[in-house]
């Protein structure tokens, strides 16, 4: 394999020798920015190697570089090693970002090749004024990888379903309207809609194009005179299609949007730079003007209303008993049967593939016992997975797809004999997962004033972890949404009543163990006060913590007892879906603490 990423490498450069090219940037996901990816649009795997869900790239004649965050170091710099290609790493002391580097290292009139297709509006325009002193011109080339990639995957054309006003509790009209209306109130006389999520969510339809997330490729224009689709035609039937032509809804080729986007002028048009490509901006901008912010469909999908909600709290009803059943199954395996890393991600899929409504994997379970444990988004098979002995630490991360809900759950369990350090080390986490779920705060917060709650155990005693505290999670759609979230970057995004987020704080030490709990949890109104609108978190999540793991010592008595009334929640839920065998294993790992 690192032959081959060299020799791609190396045709690269000579396509970019032929273009008279200084530097070569790859944005690493698809039209729609993406983060999961279909086949066709692993181009940032298919150059470097390296398998993460976040990584941009840079080749120049004599170097070539990716760049990514804490998720992926160990790796990142184990798939890349051999291939000729550097790691830089994001979101660390020190930092250099992509377009600090192309200041350091590229000279004066430097020609820097992009594709215009799979490359943000946000990034485009800050390479453009931060590259601006050195007179750096920017080449489209949209059809560069098409020229190196041999044999490049087609188009997925996998069928597209509609859900029931019961399931997503409004209608696809109502959301339109609304969109519509709120791009009006901006000054906008229609909006684009590019990421693929925004797209199911308002027209209530969803697909299987990429992997974990059920979406569909496509593009949504929706003004005051038009509404149209850009879709496969082939992926809709015929009842779909017949039921968006009576609504009003036109369904056009999803090749023929940009053909589409330069036969429109004199529009007002909202998009969102952060979501729409530079094609899209490129084709619209000479005789339209432009509006732009954050996606209006994203703002509205962010705040789920009560049915989601609902479809959330049952999701987790099923969640919980796959969960309990997988805990039963590892604690009766463990020493007696050879298991290692894959074998438990496979049968947590196992587990939750029994559920009602159950329709696939939110992620790629990531599944770390030893060492293995300190690497955040590790992905094994059969042939890398390390074998689990009864000693130590097992972290699992895995989340379900349900027709009701998403879900995404981490636990961290005690297989065997464990050490002082590793219950010291659990029980500080764990303490930043109760102090962020009991959080009251006004209305106005924003996830970044949050943070520090999940941190502070940890920075006490000089520990932290280097990825965010918490994201949003999409109604049956992505396990990652935004775009509100909870971490230590700036986000001017509120924390609003109906989000749905995770609540993972975690702690990594390289080369022994990684250890992270993770709920769900729903923003909700606490209280009207003569100081304000307080709001708090409601946690969604139904799954025994380890209590085996953790030092008392460490607790104060309020977290004791948010242990106790966290347990006590998920027996009262659960006892009554589970059986008799099950209920017994639930009741003897939930015994309240001292």
């Amino acid at each position: 394999m690192k032959t081959k990423i060299r020799n791609r490498l190396a045709t690269l450069r000579k396509l970019m020798e032929s273009e008279g090219l200084d530097v070569f940037f790859i944005s690493g996901t698809d039209p729609h920015m993406s983060e999961y990816l279909c086949d066709r649009w692993q181009t940032r795997k298919y150059i470097t190697g390296f398998s993460g869900s976040f990584g941009e790239v840079v080749v120049t004649p004599e170097s070539a570089g990716l760049w990514t965050d804490s998720r992926y170091f160990i790796q990142a710099g184990e798939q890349l090693a051999g291939t000729g290609i550097n790691m830089y790493k994001l979101r660390v002391p020190d930092a250099v970002p992509v377009v600090e580097w192309l200041k350091r290292n590229l000279k004066q009139s430097a020609k820097l090749g992009v594709d215009p297709v799979s490359l943000p509006l946000a990034t485009y325009r800050i390479f453009e004024k931060e590259l601006k002193g050195l007179n750096v011109k920017m080449v489209f080339m949209p059809h560069a990888i098409d020229q190196i990639w041999e044999n490049r995957p087609a188009w997925p054309n996998k069928s597209v379903f509609e859900l029931d006003i019961s399931v997503t509790g409004e209608s696809r009209a109502d959301k339109i309207t609304r969109i519509i209306d709120f791009a009006l109130s901006k000054g906008a006389t229609g909006t684009i809609v590019s990421a693929l999520d925004d797209l199911a969510w308002t027209l209530n339809l969803r697909g299987n194009d990429i992997p974990y997330n059920p979406v569909f490729y496509g593009f949504g224009y929706f003004s005051g005179t038009k509404k149209i689709v850009f879709i496969n035609k082939g992926s809709l039937s015929d009842d779909i299609q017949e039921n968006l032509k009576n609504e009003g809804i036109e369904v056009q080729d999803y090749d023929g949007f940009y053909s589409f986007l330069t036969n429109i002028s004199g529009e007002y048009l909202f998009i969102d730079p952060a979501t729409t490509n530079t094609s899209v901006w490129e084709s619209v901008r000479h005789i339209n003007l432009i509006v732009e912010g954050t996606s209006i469909a994203a703002n509205f999908k962010a705040v789920k209303n009560s049915t989601e909600l609902n479809g959330f709290r049952e999701a987790m009803l099923q969640d919980g008993i796959a969960m309990v059943e997988f805990l039963k199954w590892l604690s009766e395996k463990i020493g007696k049967s050879p298991l290692n890393e894959y074998h438990i991600g496979r049968k947590l899929a196992f587990f939750r593939a029994k559920q009602p409504g159950f329709r696939g994997e939110s992620f790629a379970p990531i599944v770390g016992y030893a060492d293995h444990g300190a690497i955040v988004h590790l992905t094994v098979d059969e042939h890398n997975a390390n074998l689990i002995l009864p000693e130590g630490i097992l972290l699992f991360d895995s989340g379900g797809q349900y027709i009701t809900g998403t879900t995404d759950i981490t636990r961290t369990v005690a297989i065997g004999p464990v050490t002082p350090e590793q219950k010291r080390d659990f029980t500080l986490v764990l303490k930043g997962m109760i102090r962020l779920s009991k959080a009251v705060f006004p209305a106005g917060t924003k996830g970044m004033h949050l943070d520090i709650l999940a941190r502070q155990a940890l920075w006490e005693n000089g520990l932290n972890y280097g990825h965010g505290t918490g994201h949003g999670v999409g109604h049956f759609l992505n396990v990652h949404e935004g775009p509100a979230s909870i971490r230590q970057e700036v986000n001017l995004n509120d924390i609003q009543p109906g989000m749905v987020f995770s609540n993972e704080p975690a702690l990594y030490r390289p080369g022994l163990y990684g250890i992270r709990t993770e709920n769900m949890m729903v923003c909700v109104e606490k209280e009207s006060t003569p100081f304000g609108r307080f709001l708090c978190f409601e946690t969604l999540t139904l799954c025994p913590i380890d209590c085996n793991l953790i030092d008392m010592e460490l607790l104060s008595p309020a977290e004791i007892n948010w242990i106790n009334h966290y347990h006590s929640m998920v027996r009262q839920k659960l006892l009554p879906l589970l059986k008799p065998g099950l209920q017994d294993f639930l009741m003897k790992i939930t015994v309240p603490l001292e």
